[in-house]
């Protein structure tokens, strides 16, 4: 750590507190000067990104990179009119005529943003745009586990931004444990669960508000009425894109037997549409993070009788896209978020049985639906509590900037992206004004 932590806080809480960071002026050079660093440096972040996951360029772009520009985009064309403060009507018992009752964001003061390694500029980067855009300053910690990236930010974004405005703290659980020691305003954390208790806890000495991006087994359901070669198109696409180390990827299928089997074949078939006949020689494939990640995934792929995938390579952190079938409900696969390659087809008996088997369990991130019965939407909607639900496309909820992003219950609490990133990062204070005569 490059200086004291609590040094740290008490040096960008100066700004803050004297009301520089309040001004439009200066919440838009901020978020201008993040967008210059992914647009100037693309290439560079690019790059670490593949040494880090062997990440694709098109996904180190498609996910990371111009995602949070387009994120950054959206802050900046509507930050002025969300920022303007809001009249309410003044309906409290025994006003006097010309009371007056507004409501208006404030800064937070100064925040902690916690990122993660599976998409390590997109979740540290775009929670730190909306900081920025809500007028707080910010202490972002990368994750250790993405070296190349974390070590590519150190030296960037001190480049980019005043040392009174962004500091950047590297290393591993020493360094992060010392940070949430200390008295932050606000602290927004991507991981996973176990580590999501950890950071709230320590929040919860110092009466710290937190934002839990975590994740958990996003289900699909897969209903008989609908075109198996595009659903499988669509689900080998979001699934392994990053070989499928990706909070809201779909964890697996719900479908009934005569359909699995069906699907399972379509499946077999867009994989290698999409990876060929040998995705390890694939460009647009990448790896697992590390080998203490392989070497949890690879017991998995005995939970079922295999239908496409499989093969592994410890050497190279590789793992091929998998499908498995027949594969049980207390099977060693299903029992945690996978956050890997390998996608199981669970069977139910129909769609009672499918919300059954959903609501039993921990509420997901994200619940993915293939259907074309607008009964069927509409009790998946009203009978299932996931953190969002999207139909036809997994992912998709992710990418518009008008959605609030968040999970519920075990998947997280809290919720950002445009202007919920505006909400979660202020202070929505209300404004009363009563006349004296």
């Amino acid at each position: 750590m490059s200086a004291n932590p609590t040094e740290l806080v008490t040096r960008l809480r100066v700004p803050v507190r004297a009301g520089l960071t309040r001004p439009l002026a200066w919440r838009t050079h901020q978020l201008q000067r993040l967008r210059a660093l992914l647009t100037e440096c693309g290439p560079d972040i690019a790059a670490a990104l593949h040494e880090d996951l062997h990440k694709p360029e098109k996904e180190a772009y498609d996910y990371e990179i111009d995602f949070t520009v387009r994120e950054i985009d959206h802050l900046l064309s509507h930050l002025e009119t969300w920022l303007t403060p809001e009249s309410v009507p003044a309906s409290g018992y025994g006003y006097p005529d010309g009371t007056t009752a507004a409501t208006r964001y404030d800064p937070l003061g100064v925040v902690l943003v916690i990122g993660t390694w599976n998409y390590p500029v997109q979740l540290l980067l775009a929670p730190i745009a909306g900081a920025l855009a809500a007028g707080n300053t910010v202490v972002a910690k990368p994750s250790d586990i993405a070296e190349a990236t974390s070590a590519l930010f150190g030296q960037l974004l001190p480049q980019y931004f005043d040392a009174d405005t962004l500091v950047v703290v590297e290393g591993g659980v020493p360094e992060t444990t010392a940070l949430l020691a200390e008295p932050f305003d606000h602290i927004f954390f991507t991981g996973g669960a176990a580590v999501g208790r950890i950071v709230m806890t320590a929040a919860a000495a110092q009466l710290t508000p937190v934002t839990l991006e975590l994740g958990g087994k996003s289900p699909a359901f897969v209903d008989r009425d609908t075109d198996l070669t595009e659903v499988a198109a669509r689900l080998t696409a979001t699934k392994f894109s990053n070989a499928g180390q990706t909070c809201v990827a779909p964890d697996y299928v719900l479908t009934d037997p005569d359909t699995a089997s069906a699907l399972a074949a379509a499946l077999t078939d867009a994989v290698a549409e999409r990876f060929g006949s040998d995705p390890a020689t694939s460009t647009h494939y990448g790896r697992i993070v590390s080998q203490r990640h392989f070497d949890r995934l690879v017991p998995l792929l005995d939970s079922g009788r295999l239908v496409t995938g499989g093969k592994h390579d410890r050497d190279r952190n590789y793992i091929a896209p998998t499908v498995l079938t027949d594969v049980a409900a207390d099977s060693p696969v299903m029992q945690q978020e996978i956050f890997g390659p390998i996608l199981p087809i669970v069977l139910v008996a129909d769609l009672d049985h499918a919300i059954e088997f959903i609501t039993d369990r921990d509420k997901p991130l994200a619940l993915y639906v293939f259907t074309e019965s607008d009964t069927t939407r509409e009790r998946l909607i009203t009978e299932t509590s996931s953190g969002g639900i999207s139909f036809g496309l997994p992912m998709a909820q992710l990418r518009d900037s008008d959605l609030p992003f968040g999970g519920v219950g075990a998947s997280g609490m809290g919720h950002y992206h445009g202007r919920y990133s505006l909400e979660t990062f202020s202070h929505k204070k209300a404004i009363l004004h009563v006349p004296l005569t």
